[in-house]
């Protein structure tokens, strides 16, 4: 209890010089953003970590964090979180993430969400941790399916070609996503402080080609999938889904109807309502030119898909899951004031390309993803830094529209 009254603490004294400028003034009263960050539920004990002989000490994903060790001079790892490892099922510890990130400005999170072979995993940091929070109907929340296929990629003992070797498919039958993951997810929708638009349950699809490969690789069958979960929503009370998709799974092998469809062309028969990218990342570019290179990027997707949500990325590098003797490229000259200019370039970009009929999204990556190095929880290189500058952007009184 003397923790979480401390963190208020520190949280009143970050609100307090929110409004020291005009910018910061008019950013701290403006309520018609919706700041959604990205959240890896890895972070505990989950049970089925041992079934893909991962994380032994019983911390989920940490354990990568803290084995992590300097693989150049100036090398930034290990990082330490300054909330200190702790489990993300724990109701309490989320209570304190709930709190910080409403005051930096985020109002929405969106939890990471999976399914493998007929059973689910990491639910327990949405389930026990998000859920059961003393204040978590102060925050909005909706779900994306993160339908990859599962490697090694977690595992920092292994490196090479075997890194790629699938544990897990990610596919799901059109009987099993009908009969079982459709009631699953509409449970969720109706939770009080799920996230929505227009009324329209809010829900995510990572990779909408592999979601096609596992309707037996037939586009019909998907759109089927799709318009029974639509029929669905709609028998629980509510108008409709709004379906985002990442953009990166519209593309691939299995377009409808006929071959060398457009995107536009994709998104409109399978009836996607908006996309977004789960990430942009430059790896071989230095911080201080992502922002120009990502404002970009989504000038050149929404030509594509028509309704696009910028994301804000701080940063990259996964070498904490990669063997000590393997480097992976990292971004270079990572920093808040770099990310806070983003932030704003993000804002301005999306004040005029989001339709007026649509809100206006910004996703940034990631609350947590530690092990990419993305993430705005407090650590001891840079404290509260990538808080504070959300909350000079955004401020913390923006409410998430419903």
């Amino acid at each position: 209890m003397k923790k979480y009254i401390a963190l208020s603490l520190v949280l009143a004294s970050l609100l307090s010089g929110c409004a020291t400028t005009s910018e910061n003034k008019k950013s701290c009263k403006n309520d018609k953003y919706d700041v959604v960050a990205i959240v890896w539920p890895a972070y505990h004990p989950e049970p089925r970590w041992k079934e893909i002989g991962c994380f032994p000490d019983g911390n989920g994903e940490w354990q990568n964090v803290y084995e992590a060790k300097p693989k150049f001079v100036g090398h930034n790892q290990p990082i330490v979180p300054l909330w200190g490892y702790e489990h993300e099922d724990n109701a309490v510890a989320v209570a304190r993430k709930i709190d910080a990130a409403l005051a930096s400005g985020v109002n929405v999170f969106m939890y990471d969400w999976y399914w493998y072979e007929g059973k689910p995993f990491l639910e327990g940091a949405l389930n026990n941790g998000f859920l059961k929070a003393p204040n978590n109907e102060r925050m909005k929340f909706f779900l994306m399916w993160a339908n990859h296929d599962v490697d090694h990629l977690w595992n920092n003992k292994v490196g090479g070609k075997k890194k790629t070797e699938r544990q897990w498919s990610a596919d799901v039958s059109y009987d099993e996503f009908t009969k079982v993951l459709v009631p699953r997810f509409i449970n969720y929708f109706k939770k009080p402080n799920y996230y929505k638009i227009d009324g329209k349950p809010v829900f995510s699809l990572y990779l909408l080609n592999v979601f096609v490969r596992g309707m037996e690789q037939n586009p019909e069958l998907a759109k089927k999938a799709l318009d029974y979960f639509r029929s669905e929503v709609k028998k629980a009370g509510f108008p409709d889904i709004e379906l985002i998709a990442n953009y990166i799974g519209i593309p691939g092998k299995y377009s409808p109807k006929k071959k060398n469809m457009t995107i536009a062309e994709i998104i409109d028969y399978y009836g996607i309502d908006g996309t977004f990218s789960y990430n942009v990342v430059f790896r071989k570019e230095p911080y201080s030119k992502w922002q120009d290179l990502a404002v970009a990027k989504y000038d050149e997707l929404k030509q594509k898909t028509g309704v696009y949500y910028p994301v804000v990325s701080t940063g990259w590098d996964n070498n904490p899951r990669y063997p000590q003797d393997q480097f992976t490229q990292i971004c270079k000259g990572k920093n808040p004031v770099g990310y806070e200019k983003h932030l704003r370039m993000a804002r301005d970009w999306v004040d005029t390309n989001v339709p007026a009929n649509k809100p206006k999204m910004i996703f940034i990556n990631a609350w947590n993803e530690w092990t990419e190095g993305e993430y705005l929880e407090p650590d001891k290189t840079y404290g509260y830094e990538y808080l504070n500058a959300t909350a000079r952007v955004f401020g913390s009184h923006g409410q998430a529209k419903q």
